[in-house]
């Protein structure tokens, strides 16, 4: 083979990279499945001027005891390529977190979706459970079992939660410290949000204010926290999120009350100073905001605030 002819450098590794995009079409689906009003949201983006999606970003939480933290989902990603990008701490939420990078990987020009589009950044968070009060971290260990977090990748494709449903006062008892420790300890490791990347939106969703008055006139919910539209200090990173859907739960003692599953956010990363005058089919994302903006997420994660049931 002539050099010339040889195909582009990726830095994909351990294994197919159909496996890896699998993976995530069924975490995708089962997000959804879950989730009829994020899944109504996701559906409608779509249908309006058969616009072709990528996803800027797929988040998960974790509890940070007995290996079911961060590392217990990072390592299978991590194994194929993703690298870590940063950290986000958030003393205030007991909440650690870190966001990886996709590997680098050829992408058509008119690729799209989980199917041959750019692959999803990640972020990971994981509750300090030995900040929580002692009650509530009894509470944990009495349902989270030394070496359950090995399935967590299982547990994220399934939807289904690695330990038993704790009783209704239990999970009042948590929810009532640390309502993102008591999302974690009722929804596992579903996945609790993705993002839609609006930059690579190519017909009138590519504004993201345009977002925001469609999904408010077809009555969907979005997060006032920081305001609608969260702009970081920089002014280059936009987002936007809904709220929450609200479920109900059995718990193991008979009680039935709503909690918060997942939700939908917009991201719009803006062209960085040194780069806006090139030319608008020269921009790639290497030239955009890249990273994530604490004040913002802190905003974000305000989605999936509970109701009064709590």
């Amino acid at each position: 083979m002539d050099s010339l002819d040889l195909p582009p450098t990726s830095s994909f590794k351990g294994g197919s990279e159909l496996f890896l995009r699998d993976v995530f079409e069924n975490i995708l689906k089962t997000y959804l499945k879950k989730n009829p009003t994020t899944k109504r949201i996701w559906e409608l983006v779509q249908s309006v001027d058969n616009e072709k999606i990528c996803y800027d970003h797929f988040t998960f939480m974790t509890l940070k005891i007995d290996g079911y933290g961060i590392d217990s989902m990072s390592s299978f990603f991590m194994d194929r390529g993703y690298k870590i990008g940063g950290g986000l701490d958030f003393p205030k939420k007991n909440l650690r977190g870190l966001w990886f990078s996709p590997p680098d990987i050829n992408i058509p020009e008119d690729g799209h979706g989980l199917s041959n589009g750019p692959l999803p950044r990640l972020v990971m968070g994981e509750i300090l459970v030995d900040e929580l009060s002692p009650a509530s971290q009894d509470i944990i260990r009495k349902y989270l079992k030394p070496a359950g977090g090995k399935q967590a990748l299982l547990s994220s494709i399934l939807g289904s939660v690695l330990w038993e449903k704790p009783t209704w006062s239990e999970f009042k008892q948590i929810a009532e410290e640390n309502e993102l420790a008591a999302w974690a300890f009722i929804n596992g490791y579903t996945m609790n949000h993705l993002a839609f990347a609006v930059h690579r939106l190519k017909h009138r969703f590519s504004d993201i204010n345009c977002i925001i008055q469609y999904l408010e006139e077809n009555g969907f919910d979005l997060n006032q926290d920081g305001g609608v539209l969260k702009v970081s200090t920089d002014g280059l990173l936009l987002q936007v999120s809904s709220l929450s859907e609200q479920h109900p739960v059995e718990f193991s003692d008979g009680v039935i009350k709503s909690v918060p599953a997942s939700y939908i956010e917009f991201t719009e990363r803006l062209v960085l100073p040194q780069f806006k005058d090139l030319p608008h089919d020269q921009i790639k994302e290497i030239h955009r905001r890249e990273d994530f903006a604490l004040n913002n997420a802190d905003n974000i994660l305000e989605s999936s605030r509970f109701t009064s049931d709590v």
